[in-house]
Order: C-alpha cells, then sequence, then structure tokens
C-alpha cells in the first residue's frame, strides 16, 4: 500500500510533468538539435531556475535556444580555442568528485590577454559545453575549482566576468553545483563584491571561499574529492601538472563522441529525433523578453 509520502511524491511528479508539458507547448515546434536538448530532464532545469513558473520558464529556453542556433556552441572545436587554452587557465579534471560532477579547473593568473574577450568567452563556452557532455547519467551538475595562486588585479577583467557570469546563468541554468575559490587573496574581496550583484541567489549561495590552512576547507575537499587524484594546490596529492599536449590529444578524443551524436542527430531517420515537437496550431506566441507574469509558482 502506497504511503502518504510517496502519493504526495507520485502527485507532485505528476505536477512536474504537466508543466514540463506546458512548456513544451509554450515554445511550439522544435528543430532537430533543439528537440534533443530539450529532453525533460533540460526542461526541468530551467523550470527550477525560474520556481517552476513555467511562461517564465518557456522564455528563458526560446532565448537559450535562440542563442544556441546563433553561437553554435556544440560546434565550436578544439582548434577554434587551442590558441586560448595553451595556458592552462581553464581545463576539465580527468576525475570528478564523488558525486561525479564533472570538474573545471580555472587559473585565473595564467590569463595571457585581457583584451580579446570574445576569443576568452568561446574557450568557457567550449569547456562548459564538454564538461556537460562528460557528465554521468542522472547527474547535471559541474564543479569549479578556482587557483588563485599568483593571482593579481590584473588576471581577471570585469567585462569578461560579467559576459561568462551571463551566459552561465542565462544558458546553462542550474550547471553550476558548487564553485570553490582557493586561496583568493583580500585584494580578490572588492572584485567578487562587484561581481555578486551579477549573481542571482542560488549561484551566489554555490561560491564557497576555501583555504589551504582551514581545516574546514580540508575537511569540504576530503568529502568531495579523491586525494589521490585532486591536484596538489587544492590540498591533493596529485602533483602532476596540467599537460596542454596531453589534454589537447583529450580533447580532441572527445570531439570525435560529441561530433558522432550531432551527426547522428542530423540524420532524418535517427531516434533522437523527437516527436514530441508540438505542431504550430498547438504553440502560443511567447515574448521571450516579456516578464512572464503568471499565476505559477
Amino acid at each position: 500500500m502506497m504511503s502518504g509520502v510517496d502519493h504526495e511524491k507520485m502527485l507532485l511528479s505528476q505536477e512536474k510533468q504537466e508543466k514540463i508539458k506546458e512548456v513544451r507547448r509554450l515554445i511550439g515546434p522544435l528543430s532537430e538539435k533543439a528537440s534533443v536538448y530539450c529532453s525533460d530532464s533540460s526542461i526541468s532545469r530551467y523550470l527550477r531556475c525560474k520556481n517552476w513558473n513555467v511562461k517564465k520558464a518557456a522564455q528563458m529556453l526560446q532565448r537559450s535556444l535562440k542563442w544556441r542556433e546563433e553561437y553554435k556552441p556544440e560546434e565550436i572545436r578544439w582548434e577554434d580555442v587551442a590558441n586560448g587554452a595553451e595556458t592552462g587557465k581553464i581545463y576539465m579534471a580527468n576525475y570528478c568528485d564523488r558525486h561525479g560532477r564533472t570538474v573545471l579547473v580555472m587559473k585565473p593568473s595564467l590569463q595571457k590577454s585581457t583584451n580579446d574577450v570574445e576569443e576568452q568567452v568561446k574557450y568557457f563556452v567550449y569547456s562548459i559545453e564538454n564538461a556537460i557532455f562528460n557528465l554521468p547519467p542522472n547527474q547535471e551538475e559541474i564543479v569549479w575549482l578556482i587557483d588563485f595562486q599568483g593571482y593579481s588585479m590584473a588576471s581577471i577583467s570585469f567585462k569578461m566576468t560579467r559576459e561568462i557570469t551571463f551566459i552561465l546563468q542565462e544558458y546553462y541554468p542550474e550547471h553550476l553545483g558548487l564553485a570553490i575559490l582557493y586561496n583568493a587573496p583580500r585584494i580578490f574581496r572588492p572584485f567578487y563584491s562587484m561581481v555578486k550583484p551579477l549573481l542571482d541567489a542560488k549561484t551566489q549561495n554555490r561560491f564557497k571561499f576555501g583555504y589551504s590552512n582551514d581545516h574546514n576547507t580540508k575537511k569540504m575537499m576530503e568529502d568531495l574529492f579523491d586525494m589521490d587524484q585532486l591536484e596538489s594546490v587544492f590540498g591533493g596529492n596529485n602533483d602532476t601538472g596540467f599537460d596542454i599536449v596531453k589534454y589537447a590529444e583529450r580533447m580532441k578524443e572527445q570531439e570525435k563522441k560529441v561530433s558522432s551524436f550531432w551527426t547522428l542527430v542530423k540524420t532524418p531517420s535517427s531516434s533522437l529525433s523527437q516527436t514530441h515537437s508540438a505542431s504550430s496550431s498547438d504553440s502560443t506566441s511567447l515574448d521571450p523578453d516579456s516578464d512572464g507574469s503568471n499565476t505559477e509558482n
């Protein structure tokens, strides 16, 4: 016999499924690529981001689809970003945390130049896309480990930070599970005070400061990571260091999988092409720039 708690969970799940269906109805017909992107779990992320407000979630998703169609993040390849990647300023670690979340390591002090924002943003998007593609089933979150060793005020530009913050929150909602700012110096605090208002409340709560001489930080890192895999700059036992040649080979191998996946999507007979795209007569005109006010919470 179903318990009261189980019954409540079932009703809640049914309610969420109805909201997902309503979002699909609002966004209307989709291309094959967009159909694959708009999985139930993906739509759920947009709904969670907007506190299950259907109209706001649909508007946000439409903006993401428009951006993906124009920017084509899944088509960025290693040769497009290799120049900006060579210092190791951002790289995908070859391990996950204990929850199976992909780890992106960031080293602001290795930023070669703060002038070419477009190049930096493209590499950021490339890194995020690959980190998400690398996630195991039933895991949607990634982790950022930010190493502040050698940081100076010239290491980060506000313009670039504002741009990637917007992209993260607007086009990759609910993907950032945790960001650890490790050994951030005092001179970073004023910069963070400028950036913090750009972050929504949930994203702000996912940023944690950690310090190598702090007991609580050490425990947090041990709880989250296999210390034999974790880099020594974060208190781990791994002294291997970043090797651009090996990393390039690794990313090119992953690109073959990414390319094969999207090639399969493009195939008309592919089973990945979803039939859930509503007919145009079932879709509702939705202005992605309106405030999305409705009675949904």
